[in-house]
């Protein structure tokens, strides 16, 4: 049985209260689905993505996107979309939009990333992952997933 201190128990909760506001970083509203679904058109366009329909998708974002333009998710699901129909100047003007909005978009990051995979540009998708890299203080998903699609482009015949 071991003997804890009041000191030990000072020194691990100043460490906590030092790593809160990291972690609320890492976990907060830089991912691929942060905005809240309170606009109608954005919620049924999330759930027109869960079910590949990328054209009732990108008409519903649309019509979010002109309620909202500043809203970095909406741009980052268009761009997603678009990219799902091949689109990919579409795409990549959203990416684009959504990264201009929100430089730290985890979620932007990864999808242009993958995007420019599409394109056969790995340096591009390699730059999205340094990117993630340095807004990823702990690992984080967007940047493993891209690091693997960058594997796998890398190892495909």
């Amino acid at each position: 049985m071991s003997i804890v201190t009041r000191s030990t128990v000072v020194a691990l909760a100043m460490g906590l209260t030092l790593l809160a506001p990291i972690l609320a970083t890492a976990s907060s509203g830089e991912g691929k689905y942060d905005a809240q679904p309170s606009d109608p058109d954005y919620a049924n366009a999330l759930k027109a993505i869960q079910v590949k329909d990328w054209d009732k998708a990108v008409t519903l974002l649309n019509t979010a996107v002109a309620k909202d333009e500043k809203n970095a998710d909406i741009h980052n699901l268009l761009g997603y979309s678009e990219r799902n129909r091949k689109n990919m100047d579409a795409a990549f003007k959203h990416y684009d939009r959504a990264l201009a909005l929100n430089p730290k978009h985890r979620g932007a990051h990864e999808y242009v990333g993958e995007a420019y995979l599409m394109v056969g540009n790995v340096a591009k998708a390699e730059e999205q992952l340094a990117a993630l890299d340095k807004l990823c203080f702990f690992p984080c998903n967007e940047y493993s997933e891209l690091k693997e699609k960058i594997a796998e482009y890398k190892n495909r015949p």
